[in-house]
């Protein structure tokens, strides 16, 4: 009997254990799934922070007129072009920049919401494209900006002038955190500012916009802008709207009438837009025939504008159907005879004789986006002499 009862108890024994041993085998299946998730995990995190030779790029943005940029997109960041040489990866905000990164590269880590900016003439793009709380520092002073959001965000304080181009308080920047710098080409003539910006860390982006042969081609870079900024949705938008505005005023016939475009220095010598010039491609664009396209060829440079002599531009203007005189430099024209004051031979002109007389506003310049507004203008004062109100012209009499 005591031989039975102890084997009957060795075997409930050896049954428990082995059901302890069966309940535990799910535990270790359950663990090496954890551990193969984590694993995974591993690898899509290895996947993710790749080496730079290993992403796969592909055409990042559309891109209708602007030819001194392009961009180019592999998984989550972007890869910016600029003149054909420059170039910045876009790192997204929380995620890390690949592994080896080449030297010519330059990396821009998101948020960028410290932004210096030297280029007066982006502010406008900012502020359309809804950006413009991502500048804390301008290169332009308060009084010389024509952007009133801008001119509004410095009384307040959220906008703090830290220097020119040439000279920025980088102590200033240093201690608000500055995150990136735009610059215009204007740089390239203190490469020294640029070289101490990057040296403290502070990655600096060179825009071309002025580069641009077709005007549209300027107001498109608010797409680089607001992909910079997290406002791409809003860039392109605007841009898109006011393209499809012009169609009407682009599908019109030429008017076959003289422009010129020009402003007179306190020399008394006349400077005029070359041919080649965005002003001269607008005045096209709107209907136009730059009237000094000629005269203009002579002077071989990479500028925009030349001088001439007022008898030189009196033979060549003089029979011009319309005449624009550029306010951006030395004021508004308030009348006719203001312009005669500047030289008398004004009065012989064929637009003086006949009031078509017109001048910028003088934030022509700064406000970038009223380019399309500038074509619709004129194509309307080409069309319709008697038209007296504009957006980006005033008729003066």
């Amino acid at each position: 009997m005591i031989k039975i009862l102890l084997l009957i108890l060795c075997l409930s024994l050896s049954a428990c254990g082995a059901k302890g041993q069966a309940s535990q085998e799910p535990a270790a299946s359950s663990g090496a799934s954890q551990a193969g998730a984590e694993n995974n995990s591993v690898a899509s995190g290895e996947a993710k922070a790749a080496t730079f030779s290993q992403l796969q790029w592909e055409k990042g943005m559309e891109l209708s007129h602007a030819a001194t940029f392009f961009v180019e997109k592999a998984e989550d960041y972007y890869l910016i072009t600029i003149a054909d040489t420059d170039k910045y990866l876009l790192v997204p905000e929380n995620e890390t920049a690949p592994k080896d990164v080449p030297k010519d590269v330059c990396v821009l880590q998101k948020p960028l919401d410290h932004a210096y900016l030297a280029s007066s003439s982006v502010f406008d793009l900012l502020r359309e494209a809804g950006a413009l709380g991502s500048l804390r520092f301008s290169g332009t002073k308060k009084e010389d900006l024509c952007i009133d959001a801008a001119i509004s965000a410095m009384e307040k304080g959220e906008l703090l002038y830290a220097g020119k181009y040439s000279k920025p308080d980088y102590e200033l920047l240093l201690a608000e955190r500055c995150d990136l710098a735009i610059e215009n080409t204007m740089i390239y003539h203190n490469p020294e500012a640029k070289e101490k910006l990057e040296s403290l860390g502070i990655p600096v982006l060179v825009e071309t916009s002025s580069y641009e042969e077709h005007p549209f081609g300027r107001l498109e870079w608010i797409k680089l802008y607001g992909l910079l900024f997290d406002h791409l949705e809003e860039a392109e938008r605007f841009y898109d709207e006011k393209i499809a505005s012009l169609t009407p005023v682009l599908q019109q016939e030429n008017t076959g009438l003289k422009v010129a475009f020009f402003y007179v220095n306190s020399n008394g010598v006349v400077n005029v837009r070359k041919p080649g010039d965005y002003v001269a491609k607008m005045i096209s664009l709107a209907g136009g025939e730059y009237v000094l396209t000629q005269q203009a060829q002579e002077e071989e440079n990479a500028l925009s504008t030349m001088n001439m002599q007022m008898e030189d531009f009196y033979l060549a203007a003089k029979d011009a159907d319309l005449i624009i005189y550029n306010s951006t430099i030395v004021g508004e024209l308030k009348s006719i005879d203001e312009l005669k004051e500047i030289s008398p031979v004004f009065a012989d002109f064929k637009a003086v004789k006949e009031g078509r007389v017109y001048c910028t506003a003088k934030n022509f310049f700064q406000e970038t986006t009223a380019i399309a507004d500038f074509v619709a203008d004129l194509s309307d004062a080409l069309r319709n002499p008697t038209q007296t109100q504009f957006s980006q012209l005033i008729k003066i009499n």
